[in-house]
């Protein structure tokens, strides 16, 4: 298992860096081709979302990106570690996944402890006009970006609080090619 690394700065131009880098370590990673358009999209949305943040709370702190492939924890991880769990599959074997993490730093809006982050994202999508936040799309909530993304990507994790959201998405792993006599 390799885990990949990304700190950018709470910059716009820094979002395009982290979506070519996410799809050139999934194609690595083995990722079905068909996957590589979502797994950039799903990261370009999480990484503006955490840049908006950022230029609203604290312009100066770095945003984190982790990219991970495989199913073993890590050393030193425990049970409750940031290494993507084995998914059950249909045949009883697990499958392997493709994990990206977006840290940022910005408070998060609703972190009085909201039971499910992501259906309190998919209430409100729409705004009224006078209500169109900083840089947002006229109409749509900032937290339309979090309900695409949930869209996007296999399995999704949105952890607010007070010192900022953790966006966890993963995807399985394309399988390997059998080289049996069936394969020919």
């Amino acid at each position: 298992m390799a885990t990949i690394t990304l700190t950018i700065s709470a910059l716009p131009a820094h979002v395009r860096t982290a979506r070519l880098m996410a799809a050139t370590v999934a194609r690595r990673a083995g990722i079905a081709a068909a996957a590589i358009d979502e797994i950039r999209l799903a990261v370009g949305e999480a990484c503006s979302r955490a840049v908006a943040a950022h230029k609203v709370h604290c312009p100066t702190q770095p945003i984190l990106l982790q990219m991970t492939d495989g199913t073993k924890a890590a050393p030193g991880r425990g049970p409750e570690g940031d290494a993507p769990a084995p998914a059950p599959h249909a045949n009883g074997h697990a499958v392997q996944r493709f994990e990206v993490v977006v840290s940022d730093r910005a408070p998060a809006k609703d972190a009085d402890g909201a039971a499910d982050p992501v259906n309190s994202v998919l209430d409100g999508l729409f705004l009224d006009s006078e209500d169109t936040p900083p840089g947002g799309i006229s109409g749509f909530s900032p937290g339309l970006g979090l309900a695409v993304i949930t869209g996007l990507a296999d399995e999704v994790r949105i952890d607010p609080s007070d010192q900022g959201t953790v966006v966890r998405m993963s995807w399985p792993m394309a399988a390997e090619q059998s080289h049996g006599p069936s394969s020919n």
